[in-house]
């Protein structure tokens, strides 16, 4: 059933606290931390037993600039550089507004979360990614989202902000434009009402209904959804439903990377740093140096689906460092060929094609499909493949956010205490998928995060 929106009238609630936040990730545990800091009472309501939702299956990765951990190895970054390559990578198309939101947000937030909740970050420098103008991906060590989805719930625990879990919430309590109340189902049918001063929509995209996907992202509508069932579009059937603006919703993350029929994210700089995707003719069809969002439909475009990704001992060497390569490995899903000869054999691809598709690699310059290899090695034997396909990983358009986080309607007036982050908000990667840089889900779900729990704990103390 679609949530509702119902009169505050009915609400009755139980309870009142400050600030009521859908959804357990980063983007609502950010925003928990952020309003508890400035003395608001908290609850964080997440539908899942365990919340190990999109921030969990994502990489871990965040970029930010101008952060104390750039410093401290010398990287020279600031806020105008990452909107600048934001822009750029969705060609202007991204909401200049919320854009520069997103960048100047970043960095304090990322700072914030080391200096007053002991997340320790390491800075990405060995990897530029497809993009960015600087080192600036942040991860926890570990570099996977699990952990940073652990970490974050255990600062919110110290903080001594409630997490509480398997509570869906279903339905709004609004007077007016203002939400009063949350109602929640719990896994036995049984009901309870919330109420509150602020509202933070923190429950991700619409990635999960089928719908929506095909109505608002039609390129990926046949892919894989590689991401958390529980995005079913509930904070845009809200939002509309109260008259909010949306944009962007045909912007998402696709991912053309995804180890088939494994469904491990590989990482995309065996791409960038010199790997080839080829179709099962041996042909490449694409040009790699673009980012992996964009390669998803490229990827369902070819035969059956799928494609192999092809490279050499140096890139296999450097894959090891991701773990989800390494997962990967474990499980068989990397071929191995001392020739091409035998590279052909393990991936059933035709050896001549793939022979002239090698060969072709092997020159310099600016190639065919417009990729320029003049400092990129050739690929020499052994080599190794994965063989991949298209995914819808989450989407990046939603509701359209003011400066503070606020929801706000088709004239931009705010709405008086409803807010919105993450997957739930106009994101910045513009309408098109190409425009996705990598961690911008991410960005958003800290940044906006931050930005929305002190707003809404500014609202509560109103």
């Amino acid at each position: 059933m679609d949530p509702q929106i119902l009169p505050a009238s009915d609400a009755n609630p139980e309870t009142t606290v400050d600030v009521v936040i859908i959804g357990a990730g980063a983007c609502g545990l950010t925003a928990a931390m952020a309003a508890a800091e400035k003395g608001a009472e908290v609850i964080v309501l997440e539908r899942d037993k365990s919340p190990r939702g999109s921030t969990s299956m994502s990489s871990g990765f965040i970029p930010a600039a101008g952060t104390k951990a750039q410093r401290a190895i010398g990287v020279d970054d600031n806020a105008e550089l990452l909107y600048e390559d934001i822009m750029a990578k969705s060609h202007g198309l991204s909401h200049p507004a919320t854009a520069r939101l997103a960048a100047r947000s970043i960095g304090p937030a990322i700072d914030w979360l080391g200096d007053a909740h002991g997340v320790e970050w390491v800075v990405i420098d060995d990897f530029l990614y497809p993009g960015f103008s600087r080192h600036r991906m942040h991860s926890l060590a570990e570099k996977t989202g699990e952990a940073l989805e652990i970490r974050l719930l255990d600062a919110a625990e110290t903080t001594g902000v409630p997490v509480v879990t398997e509570a869906t919430v279903d339905r709004l309590y609004c007077e007016g434009r203002k939400v009063t109340a949350v109602g929640l189902t719990r896994p036995d049918g049984k009901s309870e009402v919330i109420g509150c001063k602020a509202a933070v929509l923190a429950c991700c995209g619409f990635g999960g209904d089928r719908e929506l996907v095909a109505k608002h992202i039609e390129g990926l509508s046949n892919g894989i959804f590689h991401g958390h069932a529980g995005n079913t579009g509930d904070a845009l059937k809200w939002g509309t439903a109260l008259g909010a603006a949306t944009r962007d919703l045909s912007g998402c993350q696709g991912h053309g990377s995804l180890a088939h029929p494994h469904g491990i994210p590989i990482p995309w700089a065996l791409m960038s740093e010199g790997g080839i995707a080829v179709n099962l003719e041996g042909k490449r069809f694409s040009n790699e140096s673009g980012g992996y969002s964009e390669q998803a439909e490229k990827v369902l475009a070819q035969p059956e689906g799928v494609a192999w990704e092809i490279f050499d001992e140096r890139l296999h060497q450097f894959g090891t460092g991701f773990p989800n390569y390494r997962e990967a490995l474990e499980i068989g899903a990397v071929k191995r060929g001392d020739t091409v000869e035998e590279l052909a054999a393990a991936t059933k691809l035709p050896a001549d094609a793939l022979d002239e598709t090698l060969a072709e690699r092997a020159e310099t310059g600016v190639d065919r499909l417009g990729r320029d290899l003049t400092d990129l090695p050739p690929l020499v034997a052994p080599y190794y493949a994965i063989k991949v396909t298209g995914a819808l990983f989450h989407t990046q358009g939603g509701l359209l956010i003011d400066d503070k986080a606020r929801v706000v309607d088709e004239e931009g007036k705010p709405f008086p205490n409803l807010l919105a982050g993450g997957g739930a908000a106009c994101g910045v990667s513009g309408p098109q998928a190409e425009g996705y840089l990598s961690g911008n889900g991410l960005l958003t779900a800290v940044a906006f995060g931050w930005v929305a729990g002190r707003t809404a704990a500014d609202i509560a103390a109103q």
